[in-house]
This record gives structure tokens, sequence and C-alpha cells, in this order.
């Protein structure tokens, strides 16, 4: 009979401590995906040749309307396609949510210091190079960089 009396107070501490449990997930989740954007560079390309890349606009979550919190400048050698970058990003990103603005190609020449900016992506169009410049003229000061809309 006992336990039957204390059923309430037993439930009420089960709630309240599963509770706390979910606003202590929720806070870290929160945390983990903020410091996560915070760490994100704003470009990561290969550091030389000739290979695609995108403009990509990253969000906190799913974008609902709401601004893009940065936008970056990813470019491999490795990716085949345009859309192959993309898939990496994104799930590289996971659970920031991404929205692809364009692509096209990127020759880096390290010895020369030189970076050109060119073309565009079948499947996303061309990005805005001028954005894309910007990016990479902060993370390579000391680099001359040029854009073209010729070439694919």
């Amino acid at each position: 009979m006992v336990i039957v009396q204390q059923i309430p107070r037993i439930l009420s501490t089960l709630c309240q401590n599963s509770f706390k449990r979910l606003l202590i997930y929720h806070n870290y989740k929160l945390n983990k995906n903020m410091s996560s954007l915070s760490s994100v560079p704003l470009v990561d390309i290969d550091p030389s040749g000739v290979f695609k890349y995108i403009l990509i606009n990253v969000y906190e979550e799913v974008k609902s309307g709401q601004e893009p919190k940065m936008t970056i400048a990813r470019g491999y050698k490795r990716c085949n396609y345009h859309s192959d970058i993309y898939d990496e990003v994104q799930a590289k990103l996971s659970p920031l949510d991404c929205e692809p603005l364009g692509g096209g190609r990127i020759s880096h020449d390290p010895e020369n210091k030189k970076i050109h900016i060119y073309g565009y992506s079948q499947g996303y169009g061309k990005a805005d190079h001028e954005i894309t410049a910007k990016l990479i003229k902060a993370a390579f000061p000391e680099y001359t960089i040029t854009i073209s809309d010729e070439g694919y």
C-alpha cells in the first residue's frame, strides 16, 4: 500500500529527471551546432590543379525562410561532378542545412600564387564568381585572384 501511495511522487520525479535530461541534450545539440558552424572554414579547395567548385549557402537548420549564416566555397579534384562536391559537403556539415548557389572551375597555381575562377556548373548553373573571389582572396591574401565567365 505504501508503494501505491508513492507512485505519484515517483512518476513526478521520473518526469522531472526525463525533462532535465531532455533539456541537457538539446542544449548540447544547440551548442554543438553553434560551435560546428563557427568552425566551418569559408574556403576549402585543393592545394593545386584545375578542379570543379561550388558556392554554398549554409544555414543553422532547415532554411525555412531564414537568412544564410554563411556562404562557403568548396572545390576538389577528386569530385567528377559539382553534385559530388555538394553531397560530400552536405554530409560533412550535417545537421547544418546547405543550399548550392552555383558552380564553376578553379585553376590553382600555388607556385605563382595565382587562382583563376571561371566557367559554370551544368547542374547548378554559374556561381557568382565575384563572391567566390572575395572568399578566396580572404583565405589566400598573397595570391592574385582572377575571374572569367568564359570556359566550362
